[in-house]
């Protein structure tokens, strides 16, 4: 069972969990806001190089030497190209994401040391982004069977409501399902083992767990649960460390990072 412990630097609280224990990484709150990744790469590796991209909820992938080292101090002074992964080539590179209810995804090849950085919110989810990324680390030269996954603090699915039209759109990708016939695909979802989808009070309405469906769509590839893990917070009811866009419609976030070994 893999385990998350909460760390600090200069007092201030962030996350790793046991399953990417030999990389340094971390989950960062909304404590260490508005510090950005050239800072908090300095926490993890000061030796490494910073790379991050403009998000844009799809499912591109890139690696650091398709985007520009970030050296600069300020978001804007920056070119940054549209993508939501990085996956790194060598080692001493660090590669973050940001998010605020969206899922912040690391990977790491416990063989060739290379790790990835990916936000997948439901948008990217349902163009199937970390599946994007394991093919990415798999055309590097990576087996499925090297690979370690955390799913960051993201918004839980007992919280998260979305329209039936969304729930099913995402289901869509780890389930066979008609989206003409939403009932019939709700309900389907709903049959399944360890189901993403719960009820909502409000018709046309479901609570989707976005995490769930990415680690579904990591076994269906092959990947074994036990290379992989959950964090068991949720941002949305945490207010007191995580940035929640659905509870406070604040455009602030939070940023997770791993540095590539090798």
């Amino acid at each position: 069972m893999h385990t998350w412990q909460w760390r600090t630097w200069n007092n201030l609280p962030y996350i790793t969990c046991s399953v990417l224990e030999s990389w340094k990484h971390g989950f960062f709150t909304q404590q260490f806001y508005p510090r950005l990744p050239e800072d908090l790469t300095l926490e993890l590796q000061p030796t490494a190089a910073s790379y991050r991209v403009k998000q844009v909820h799809g499912n591109v992938i890139l690696t650091p030497s398709q985007v520009e080292t970030g050296t600069q101090s300020t978001v804007t002074s920056l070119e940054l190209p549209a993508a939501d992964g990085l996956v790194t080539e060598q080692a001493d590179q660090a590669v973050w994401v940001c998010s605020a209810d969206c899922t912040p995804v690391l990977i790491a090849d416990a063989v060739t040391g290379q790790v990835a950085a990916v936000h997948a919110g439901w948008r990217g989810t349902a163009q199937k982004i970390v599946p994007e990324a394991i093919a990415r680390f798999q055309s590097q030269g990576s087996h499925l069977k090297n690979l370690r996954i955390a799913l960051g603090p993201a918004i839980s699915g007992e919280v998260y409501q979305v329209s039936e039209q969304v729930a099913a759109q995402v289901g869509a990708t780890i389930a066979p399902l008609d989206l003409s016939n939403l009932p019939d695909a709700i309900a389907a979802l709903r049959q399944m083992p360890n189901s993403p989808v719960f009820d909502d009070p409000e018709p046309g309405r479901a609570r989707l767990d976005v995490r769930q469906v990415n680690t579904l769509q990591l076994t269906q590839l092959g990947i074994s649960p036990d290379q992989i893990a959950i964090a068991p917070h949720c941002t949305y009811q945490e207010p007191s460390h995580f940035f929640s866009y659905r509870r406070s419609r604040e455009k602030k976030v939070q940023w997770s990072g791993i540095v590539s070994g090798g």
